[in-house]
Parts: C-alpha cells; structure tokens; sequence
C-alpha cells in the first residue's frame, strides 16, 4: 500500500480537510482544520487542492513512517520535525523516499501544525469530508485520534507539482499573531451595558487549559449582562463569543456545539478564524470590533494575499 505508518501518534493527531458545512440542522459542525490556512497552504506546497486531508497534529507532534516515495511539507507551528538528519522547516516541500520515518517533537510556540502528504490522506469521506469529528466519533480515520500502528492510504496527486519554493505566511492579514482579533456585533451584543462592552474590548483575555477543537474559555475580568433575560437555545456558529452566567467569554472553534443558549457580544470574522486554531493555554487575546462591510473586504484581502504566495 501506499501509505504512512504511525510509529508514534502524538498528544491528539487527526485526519482533517476544510470540513463538512451545510449540516448543523442534523446536529453536525463542520469541524475541520483548526487552521484552515496552515491546511490550505501546506497542501499547495505539495501540489495538492486547497481542501486535500492532512493529518493535524496538536502541541506534541508524532513520528510517521513514508511507505512510497513522496512529497510532505509541514505547515502551522513549528513541529520540530526531522527527517534522519535532516531538520524539516516549516512551510516548505520535501521530497521523501519510500522507507523514511519523519519524528516530530514538542513545539513551544503555536498549537497546531499540519502534516500534507502529496496526493493528500486517503480515508472514506462523510457528507463529502475527510475531517473527523471528535465529539461524535465520526469521519477521518474511524473517527479517532490515530494511534501507533495505524495505517493510512495516501491519495492520487493532482496533476500540477509541488511549489518549489518556501513561503511565509506571516505577510497574509489576519494569520499574523499577536494581532486583535477582529469581531462584528453579536446577535446579543446589545444585552450588554455599554461599560461592559468596553471592558470586552479594552481587556487582555487568557486562554484557559479549557481549549480544544470544540471551543476556547478564556480568563480576564467577568463581563455582566444590562439585567435579568433568558434566551431559548439558537443556532451558533464558528467564532462566536458566547458570554455565560460566570461573565468569562467562550469562542466557538471548529466543533462547536450548533445550537447554544448563550448571549453572544460578539463573532470572530472569518479572516481571523484560523488563527484561532493556533492559540494554545496562557496565550493572550484582544478584540477589535470592525463592520460588515469591512469584514468582508478582509476575507477578500487575505484571500488576495493567500494566492500571492504562490505567484
């Protein structure tokens, strides 16, 4: 077979592409890359389409063994990767030979890094996604994180090659750290006082060991709403800054919950949601609040930004 054999999986290493939207009425997030941008440029870097599984790897990275002749790059943290003697840099394609073991160690900037393989993982596809979905069990490789002795097939490449080049992500808004994060108004926003709003704002937020791919606590001062309401339980979605009893904000990540009864100040907008997969416990965090509309020419910017990596 052609394939990758995991010698060692990691802390929490799993199958993920772009995901599965359009199912929340069935209960069912998208999930996905926790950093939709790592994933996408790291499958460019190997010839792959933007949406190609790859294997997310989380705080503490695993060691994998190449069974054919390949192509990998790693894209996100810094894995601390070698290949033999050979230190593998982030956001940059090798070429790996059939029988090669690549061993990733702890990483002590950044939370996630991705593992794209030319021709991308290979594993049966739910609602048209390779990501698994931790919470539920479902999707990926049997729906749970690999463990050593796992076997996984490596997909047909595409027809263009591998970029020759490394890349820096760091030019691309939105993906640069320790930038705010941008937010728009919140269906509830105006439940809160205007002081706490402006404590939401002016405040450094601390991200809380409570951070996994379902959603981030964080740690700062308690934000109360202007009285006494109660909200049935809606839809929510990726980004959304839910404000519980306790005043301590919760950000939505990738396998969030699709209906919630929390007010909501605020949601992340969709330039600066991968960098969200890229915090980790006691980073810090602030927010900025833009409009729509200038929402929506950053989405357009970052992309525009994205593809001027590989001109």
């Amino acid at each position: 077979m052609n394939g990758i054999l995991v010698r060692a999986p990691g802390y929490l290493t799993t199958a993920q592409d772009l995901g599965r939207p359009g199912h929340a009425a069935e209960g069912i997030s998208a999930s996905g890359a926790a950093d939709s941008i790592a994933l996408r440029v790291g499958n460019r870097l190997v010839g792959n389409d933007d949406g190609a599984a790859a294997l997310e790897m989380t705080i503490v990275g695993g060691s994998f063994q190449f069974e054919c002749d390949t192509v990998i790059a790693l894209a996100g943290a810094d894995a601390a990767a070698r290949l033999g003697d050979l230190r593998i840099v982030p956001w940059q394609a090798y070429a790996v030979g059939a029988g090669e073991t690549m061993t990733c160690g702890a990483w002590r900037d950044g939370a996630r890094a991705y593992l794209c393989v030319r021709g991308g993982i290979a594993v049966p596809l739910l609602y048209g996604s390779a990501s698994t979905h931790l919470l539920t069990g479902l999707g990926g490789f049997e729906g749970r994180a690999l463990v050593a002795g796992d076997r996984l097939a490596i997909g047909t490449p595409a027809r263009r090659g591998p970029f020759a080049s490394p890349v820096d992500p760091s030019t691309i808004p939105g993906y640069r750290r320790q930038e705010p994060f941008r937010v728009t108004e919140g269906p509830q926003a105006l439940w809160f006082r205007g002081d706490v709003t402006a404590t939401f704002y002016d405040a450094t937020w601390r991200v809380t060991e409570a951070c996994d791919r379902m959603g981030i606590r964080l740690d700062g001062p308690a934000l109360g709403s202007s009285g006494p309401r109660e909200l049935l339980t809606e839809g929510v979605c990726l980004g959304a800054v839910q404000i519980p009893s306790g005043g301590l904000p919760i950000v939505l990540s990738v396998e969030h919950q699709t209906t919630g009864g929390y007010p909501k100040i605020a949601n992340v907008i969709a330039a600066d949601l991968a960098r969200l997969g890229t915090l980790r416990p006691r980073d810090t965090v602030r927010f900025a609040p833009v409009s729509v509309a200038e929402a929506r020419r950053m989405i357009r910017e970052q992309e525009d930004a994205l593809d001027a990596l590989f001109v």
